[in-house]
């Protein structure tokens, strides 16, 4: 074999070789991608749950507590912001998990309003809707998490080398986290 045609192999090796790579690392964004995507939609439908299971929350709540009505307000309305960004198709992560986060922090206040009601924490449909909001709130938590896993990967991918270089080419974009503002670290205030 003449050294033309080894030359010639060893080239088209390497030129295989990179094309399998990019093709290898495309296919590795996109996955990631779609799994940001999926993990997006499981967060979705866990809010919408939440969001459904809200009002029957606050009408057992008002019937003990009608006197309540600011913190009833409260969460109707934080509700009601959190289904509109919900809906909205425009609406980024950011807005999202703000409106979502203030719910929380209703629900929260709405929480701490019914522990000073002793006939309410025994009443049983009561205490089925708070083990289906706790419960829905861990399945929240985790899904919140799977997110942002899979937000990291996605991110290191489109910043490390060399798949930046793939990332680039294709115009892959970061993806936002879902996280709580520091309005929500904060323990609630609850007066009477």
């Amino acid at each position: 074999m003449s050294t033309g045609a080894i030359i010639g192999i060893v080239i088209v090796v390497i030129i295989v070789g990179v094309i399998g790579w990019g093709i290898s690392a495309y296919n590795g964004l996109v996955t990631l991608k779609n799994r940001v995507k999926n993990g997006w939609a499981q967060i979705d439908v866990q809010l919408k749950q939440r969001a459904d299971l809200i009002p029957n929350l606050v009408e057992t709540v008002k019937g003990y507590a009608s006197h309540e009505s600011q913190v009833f307000t409260q969460v109707t309305q934080a509700r009601a912001g959190a289904v509109a960004a919900a809906n909205d198709p425009n609406a980024t992560i950011a807005q999202r998990t703000a409106a979502e986060n203030q719910l929380s922090r209703a629900l929260v206040n709405l929480q701490a309003t019914a522990e000073a009601y002793p006939q309410l924490q025994a009443n049983q449909n009561f205490m089925d809707l708070q083990g289906q909001l706790k419960d829905l709130e861990n399945k929240i938590a985790y899904a919140r998490q799977f997110y942002n896993d899979v937000v990291l990967k996605l991110n290191t991918a489109i910043e490390t080398v060399p798949t930046n270089i793939i990332a680039g080419l294709f115009h892959f974009e970061q993806a936002q986290y879902f996280q709580v503002d520091e309005t929500a670290r904060q323990a609630p205030q609850v007066k009477f």
